[in-house]
């Protein structure tokens, strides 16, 4: 069943993410199916497949937010969150979401946490938690009503897995 959910999350992903551009606002530099000269130097970005994309954000993003372990409604808006904003950001508002410490590491206490209690109270905080992050960045003048819509988004379709 994660297999599908990562499909999804993934689909999802590059509707938001699109091709290739180069952005002079954006701090990520050259990007492709969202991802950024700024994280992956080494690559040819212009020439980057989404076949490559998609094992990035499975193994730089998906694993290592433990999705598979968490709440197939939880994994998609984390996933989502860990590509646009890193891995430490997108575990972290899970954390407050669930309210227990902030540390940025997914361990047993948060996976045990994010697998108890209402998922879609959860779901809501985190969506909360989001936009207050993006609010407070420079940029969110810029990018900031594409921000909140790719966070409404990704609720709408996470809500859609919560009893998976």
């Amino acid at each position: 069943m994660k297999n599908e959910v990562f499909e999804v999350a993934f689909s999802e992903l590059m509707v938001s993410e699109g091709g290739y551009v180069n952005d002079p606002n954006d701090p990520g530099g050259e990007t492709k199916f969202g991802i950024s000269k700024r994280a992956y130097p080494e690559l040819d970005i212009k020439n980057l497949t989404k076949q490559q994309a998609k094992e990035i954000f499975k193994q730089d993003y998906w694993d290592v937010c433990r999705c598979d372990e968490i709440p197939s409604c939880l994994a998609i808006i984390v996933s989502d969150m860990a590509f646009n904003s890193g891995n430490v950001r997108a575990i972290k508002l899970l954390q407050k979401s669930l309210g227990i410490k902030e540390d940025g590491i997914i361990g047993s206490i948060t996976v045990g946490k994010a697998n108890e209690g209402d998922k879609l109270n959860i779901l809501k905080k985190y969506r909360e938690n989001r936009i207050n992050f993006y609010k407070g960045l420079k940029t969110f003048p810029i990018y900031g009503k594409g921000w909140v819509a790719r966070t409404n988004k990704v609720f709408e379709l996470a809500k859609g897995y919560i009893d998976e």
